[in-house]
């Protein structure tokens, strides 16, 4: 089921989502069921599941030399998705990047996709690799989330790359995108930010789902900015706890995020992480409810790999 309707067969009520890190190769996906089993309990109608491009590896070839090779540490992305709708019978959320794939890449990922009956796609631009210091785009692929946003909707209406087919089986997804409450990290205003979001929903993007913030008020205010340029799609929150006090520094680095001085506060103060975790926990669970009584259509948690925490949130909520 697209994600649009379950948010229109809750009638009002607030769902709850929540996005998992693919395993990296090597590791078995019991890990990840382990992390996904306690918040089964909560009832997600989705799950999201992330993916990574390519990066690149260094092999010592011998007398201080060195082979650069690609590699993707997180493959399979849609195939996990497929494990976990078996699993949980649940609707999973693959991520499709433009950076580190062709379109005909793409293509295949969608295919695949609809072969395996998996209805939503979140479409993003994705990040730059670790040594660049700006996304360039992959050869073959898009520069942006709503060209990759153009390319699924016209496979939605039987338009392949190279093809026009006639299929009575023909795709229909539901295209999820990013937003940002404080602005992408390389836009240069809010209000630009907010024309590249329209963008997207222009292109044909179902719902927005933002980064993660930690002062509501930035989240209501971005709803309300993006009624004003046209953009009527449902915008879900975005959440993540915080979990180690070094958070501080790297989200504010990564997202071009602001923390609230009284967060920032209580964090200092803590002893060790463990302390750091439960303030990230009753943050969120303060956030979470100030959320709920607005009526947002789901609460959507950021994971990370780790479900405890968010567990702990999940159950003081719903």
């Amino acid at each position: 089921m697209k994600v649009t309707d379950h948010i229109k067969n809750a009638k009002g009520k607030t769902l709850f989502s929540f996005e998992v890190i693919s395993p990296q190769k090597g590791k078995n996906i019991q890990e990840l069921y382990n992390n996904i089993d306690p918040l089964m309990e909560f009832n997600p109608p989705f799950i999201d599941v992330t993916t990574s491009r390519e990066e690149y590896v260094y092999l010592d070839k011998g007398e201080g030399l060195l082979d650069r090779k690609i590699t993707r540490m997180r493959p399979g992305t849609v195939g996990i998705c497929a494990a976990l709708k078996h699993k949980y019978n649940v609707d999973t959320v693959p991520h499709v990047l433009c950076g580190g794939f062709t379109k005909e890449e793409t293509e295949y990922l969608l295919v695949d996709c609809h072969y395996l009956g998996i209805d939503n796609v979140m479409a993003l631009r994705g990040d730059a690799m670790k040594h660049e210091q700006y996304f360039n785009t992959t050869n073959g692929g898009h520069t942006y989330a709503s060209e990759l946003v153009v390319q699924i909707q016209n496979l939605n209406a039987g338009k392949y790359l190279h093809d026009v087919i006639d299929a009575d089986d023909r795709a229909d997804f539901c295209i999820g995108v990013a937003g940002y409450p404080e602005k992408h990290i390389e836009a240069p205003s809010l209000q630009s930010d907010l024309k590249r979001l329209k963008e997207k929903v222009d292109a044909g993007a179902d719902y927005v789902v933002t980064q993660m913030f930690f002062d509501n008020q930035k989240y209501f205010e971005f709803v309300e900015a993006a009624k004003k340029v046209g953009i009527d799609v449902p915008i879900i929150p975005g959440i993540k706890p915080i979990a180690v006090k070094r958070h501080l520094q790297l989200l504010p680095h990564v997202f071009k995020i602001d923390l609230p001085e009284v967060l920032i506060s209580a964090v200092e103060k803590c002893k060790d992480n463990k302390a750091v975790r439960q303030v990230g926990i009753e943050w969120c669970i303060e956030q979470s409810k100030e959320l709920f009584d607005a009526g947002v259509p789901v609460l959507h948690y950021y994971s990370m790999g780790k479900s405890d925490n968010i567990k702990a949130v999940a159950k003081a909520i719903f």
